[in-house]
């Protein structure tokens, strides 16, 4: 077995540019598990959600290729809560299963720090006492709203759904151990920033 890697949670609100800064600690040495990348491999056609989805929800959240529809999904979800909650029992343990699976090779592997991409990090309260550190990328709201309505065309009546249904700013600040602050700043000034901070934790 390789030695312990430190292992660094990674957040953001949407819009807030947490892939990017993903990016950029991959680029330098770490290895990053997705979160959102297992979720939806888990309800891709053939994934291993797909299964236990289509019998609680119905054909209906089903695509003709055999996937969630995940845009049916969220609106279900945003109008009845109970679907969230049934959602989430069958997508999450499959997550949790992946990140450790994935874990488990990183450390074998002697990876020097292993980077958690987890978006609900801050909502999933069981994370924080399996993690060395916990990084937050952070901009205003007014930021995070102008860049998905460029990125992914959802009107800001979606966006504000989405946001309220994720942890307040305040409430991710309160649980960083350090902040990337990603508001006005150049691409090469993020990674200049990521790659000050990435020295803390061997990359």
């Amino acid at each position: 077995m390789g030695a312990a890697s430190l292992r660094l949670g990674l957040t953001g609100g949407i819009g807030s540019g947490k892939s990017t800064v993903s990016g950029f600690l991959e680029q330098m040495g770490a290895v990053v598990i997705d979160a959102d990348a297992i979720s939806r491999a888990a309800t891709a056609p053939g994934g291993s959600a797909m299964e236990a989805l289509e019998a609680t929800f119905g054909a209906a959240l089903i695509t003709a290729d055999g996937a969630l529809d995940r845009a049916r999904m969220r609106e279900l979800v945003y109008s009845d809560p109970s679907a969230k909650a049934r959602l989430e029992a069958i997508v999450h343990p499959l997550v949790s299963q992946g990140i450790a699976h994935q874990a488990l090779k990183a450390q074998n592997a002697g990876a020097r720090c292993t980077v958690f991409d987890i978006p609900l990090l801050v909502e999933s309260q069981h994370w924080r006492t399996k993690l060395d550190r916990i990084m937050v990328v952070d901009c205003t709201e007014a930021t995070q709203v102008a860049r998905v309505v460029a990125r992914n065309g959802l009107s800001k009546h979606e966006i504000d759904k989405i946001l309220a249904a994720q942890a307040s700013r305040t409430q991710r600040l309160a649980c960083a151990d350090c902040v990337l602050f990603n508001e006005g700043i150049s691409l090469d000034d993020l990674k200049h920033q990521v790659q000050q901070i990435g020295t803390q934790f061997g990359l």
